[in-house]
């Protein structure tokens, strides 16, 4: 399905938003912590605005509740977004306000939901027992000592890896990869009840051979993040600079580690050769994916590495560390190279930049690696998934 063609994946999502009105529904809500409008906004905003721009285009009416500093309600891309609670205690707000719906019989029998549990989760089983999918695009273990000091770190771990999932035994949910998948059936998730659908890649992504930079330059995408480890990632680069003196760097995004790794930049007298781009318009991204050599990403968690996809649908090779959401968007030693150890990076760097036909048959092969996912195509399947969850949740 996913290698459809565009008109095959239109069609397809056409017949399955014909498919969900006969099964009853006219209205899907979503609720996720974040969405494109936070500074923070990353690959899983993403996703959710690109299968909801294409469910809306077929007709879907969908509303998608999500956190914010300022309570409004905006129009984007065909869909509503509501944002209202701040980022701690908007999921005790919904949580309890659906609730009340549920126990006051005022949630619609014509209303799906999509449940996107980005770390913490919503219960929706508790308020939203049928009529519901549940998008998780990894398991966070490790990361919450990012965010929260110890001991909370510890119970936000207890929190998704042992207490969340006895309330999620019967749900129906849709991952990223068959590494996310393996992590999610390791918290307690029956395998049978996962469908793994890797995310698209924007058609504005295309190589263009004649862009590519004369000397050697990296990009590193994403959010700037503890679990990103970009200042890690400049470490690496700085040590590939040993080998591969006229390196540059141009790192995009923006996000809470950015005073850090400005600091990082000005102590190792490293602004010659790094340049903090911030977030850059759609043009700009496909202009640096197409000038650089290799694409970079240090993270040690994804639900699916995009900009490896993104990049590699540019011609750009990639080289990453060897993670669950990593595997999958790249092909080790095919369309880049995935290193074990982040200690590792700097060398596979400086060797893959060294290896100019390498890398050039690296790039041809993430092009074909990447042509396959089409985000009509996903959207297409992730309304599948929703159908059959409402067509069983009906039979019971």
């Amino acid at each position: 399905m996913i290698g459809t063609n565009m008109a095959t994946a239109d069609a397809e999502l056409q017949a399955n938003a014909a498919r969900l009105r006969a099964l009853g529904v006219h209205r899907v809500e979503s609720f996720a912590w974040r969405d494109l409008d936070d500074a923070e906004a990353g690959g899983s905003e993403l996703h959710a605005d690109e299968i909801f721009a294409r469910w809306a285009d077929v007709g879907i009416d969908i509303t998608h509740r999500t956190s914010t500093r300022d309570t409004r309600v905006i129009e984007r891309n065909g869909y509503r977004v509501v944002q209202r609670g701040s980022r701690f205690d908007v999921f005790a707000r919904v949580i309890a306000a659906q609730l009340w719906r549920r126990v006051t019989r005022r949630r619609s029998t014509s209303t799906a939901t999509i449940e996107i549990w980005n770390g913490v989760p919503w219960f929706g089983p508790l308020w939203a027992p049928r009529r519901r999918v549940v998008w998780m695009h990894h398991v966070h273990r490790d990361m919450w000592a990012d965010v929260l000091p110890a001991p909370l770190d510890a119970a936000g771990r207890f929190l998704e890896t042992r207490f969340a999932p006895m309330f999620y035994k019967r749900s129906t949910f849709a991952t990223l990869s068959e590494s996310s998948a393996d992590e999610i059936e390791q918290i307690g998730i029956d395998r049978r009840q996962l469908t793994i659908i890797p995310p698209g890649v924007h058609e504005r992504f295309t190589p263009d051979e004649t862009v590519r930079s004369d000397h050697p330059e990296v990009v590193v995408v994403g959010r700037l993040a503890p679990v990103k480890r970009q200042c890690l990632v400049l470490a690496a680069l700085a040590e590939a600079r040993d080998r591969v003196p006229e390196l540059r760097v141009r790192l995009i995004g923006d996000g809470p580690d950015r005073s850090q790794i400005e600091d990082w930049i000005g102590q190792h007298d490293a602004a010659s050769w790094v340049t903090v781009c911030g977030r850059v318009s759609d043009d700009e991204l496909v202009r640096s994916y197409r000038s650089a050599w290799l694409v970079v990403s240090g993270s040690h968690a994804e639900g699916w590495g995009m900009s490896l996809t993104e990049g590699g649908a540019c011609g750009t090779p990639c080289v990453a560390t060897d993670i669950a959401g990593h595997r999958g968007a790249a092909v080790d030693g095919a369309t880049g190279l995935l290193v074990a150890d982040i200690a590792d990076l700097g060398d596979s760097i400086a060797g893959l930049l060294e290896q100019s036909d390498q890398r050039r048959e690296m790039g041809v092969a993430a092009v074909r690696h990447a042509e396959g996912l089409s985000w009509t195509a996903v959207a297409a399947r992730q309304l599948d998934v929703l159908c059959v969850a409402v067509s069983a949740a009906a039979s019971r």
